[in-house]
């Protein structure tokens, strides 16, 4: 008499598998969750590394008023300890090398920055040399490193 509305309905939904795919292809998307791990662990490397940096002659600097200066480029760093001894960067350097060997590491001629760190304690007349011999050989970006005074 009738038609009847069974599983062979006019849908197509049996076992035919029309809505579903037979055969995967490849999967062309990237997996960025090992991107954004390994970014985020070199971000706090870098993080904790970054203060380690400074030039490692420890010295107290004496404390001052002036602004901070802003710096483009790294500078050369003379520092003076409270022994009197002298060091170009990190190295220790006599004070009859310290003109030949800023000769040869200034990249900018005698236009290269100049940075004096003379530790509180130093003999003031030991880090006037220094820089009378930076002078005297023509260098002109000569400064003297401080610390900012804390506010009161």
């Amino acid at each position: 008499m009738g038609m009847s509305a069974g599983a062979t309905g006019g849908s197509g939904g049996g076992r035919r598998g029309r809505g579903r795919r037979a055969k995967r292809g490849p999967v062309s998307e990237i997996n960025v969750t090992p991107l954004v791990d390994v970014m985020l662990v070199l971000l706090i490397i870098f993080m904790v590394a970054a203060p380690m940096m400074t030039v490692g002659v420890p010295i107290d600097l004496p404390e001052t008023q002036a602004r901070a200066m802003n710096a483009d480029t790294q500078p050369i760093t003379i520092s003076v300890n409270p022994a009197g001894e002298i060091y170009l960067q990190e190295t220790a350097i006599a004070i009859d090398e310290v003109v030949p060997k800023l000769e040869a590491i200034a990249t900018t001629g005698y236009n290269e920055r100049i940075y004096v760190r003379g530790d509180t304690t130093a003999a003031y007349g030991t880090v006037m040399k220094v820089m009378a011999r930076i002078s005297a050989a023509g260098f002109k970006n000569i400064g003297l490193v401080t610390l900012q005074e804390p506010e009161t």
